[in-house]
């Protein structure tokens, strides 16, 4: 699961690496500044890039437009009652996505990638019966560490759903979650696949390139397009992966007040 991160890019930079241009209420604003974010929770608002066929309020109606926008991280569909549906929805998992209700339109109708320097997780300590165990004065229960590209400023780029959601005011929030799948077996060939598979049972699935194009298309709407994406992003997240790297960082990436470089820095693992 992945429920904290790191996006540390420049508007600029972002919407370079994918060609987009900034979504409507970026217009006008300074997308040269790097909006730091080295502890992202749930709620927090963070860029995402989609793809929309253009309207005719639009220079070009009909043209399929790649944009950059700033998303509430958990999920809101349409339908809810109470944005604070989203808190729980930060996360899709992607072998029921296309059916559960909470989902199930965004992933045919309304795709995104979420971009980020790295992620953290949270190893647990085990007992000799394979069992988490708790935490005593000397011994923490939990180790977290930062999964990150190997090369300094790589972009990892998340199969994200997105959706909109008109407020009693009548304004727009716009919020987006991140799919995720099955970790890499600890018994797999790659050494950074086996770390990732012992530190937790489930994975944010990245995109390539070429998966990142395909997800985006608007024009892949129907339920067997949705399924068969599904199924190629979930088929080729283990490559992706393989290409990361990972450490152990502090403690204090535990509590979201903390938001510093510093948090992403190399420690010695407790366990």
């Amino acid at each position: 699961m992945c429920g904290r991160y790191v996006i540390a890019r420049s508007v600029d930079d972002l919407l370079f690496e994918v060609g987009a241009v900034p979504g409507a209420p970026l217009r006008g604003t300074d997308t040269s500044a790097v909006r730091e974010n080295w502890n992202v929770a749930p709620t927090a608002e963070v860029p995402v890039v989609l793809e929309r066929i253009a309207g005719d309020d639009d220079e070009t109606p009909g043209a399929v437009l790649r944009e950059l926008h700033v998303a509430r991280w958990g999920l809101v569909p349409g339908w809810a009652k109470d944005p604070s549906i989203g808190v729980r929805a930060f996360n899709a998992r992607s072998e029921t996505v296309v059916d559960k209700p909470m989902f199930r339109s965004a992933v045919r109708h309304r795709r995104c990638a979420v971009p980020a320097n790295g992620y953290y997780e949270w190893r647990k300590r085990l007992g000799p019966d394979g069992a988490p165990v708790k935490a005593t004065k000397g011994a923490p229960a939990k180790q977290p560490y930062y999964v990150h590209p190997q090369h300094d400023g790589a972009t990892v780029w998340f199969a994200g759903l997105y959706e909109w959601w008109q407020e009693p005011s009548g304004s727009w929030l716009l919020s987006c979650s991140i799919l995720t799948t099955d970790a890499p077996s600890p018994e797999a060939e790659e050494p950074v696949l086996q770390e990732l598979g012992a530190l937790h049972d489930r994975l944010p699935i990245a995109l390539n390139r070429s998966t990142l194009e395909d997800w985006l298309d608007p024009a892949a709407d129907s339920k067997d397009e949705a399924v068969g994406l599904v199924e190629r992003v979930r088929a080729e997240a283990d490559m992706v992966a393989a290409t990361w790297q990972l450490h152990a960082v502090g403690s204090e990436v535990g509590n979201v007040r903390n938001n510093t470089p510093d948090l992403v820095a190399p420690v010695q693992a407790l366990f």
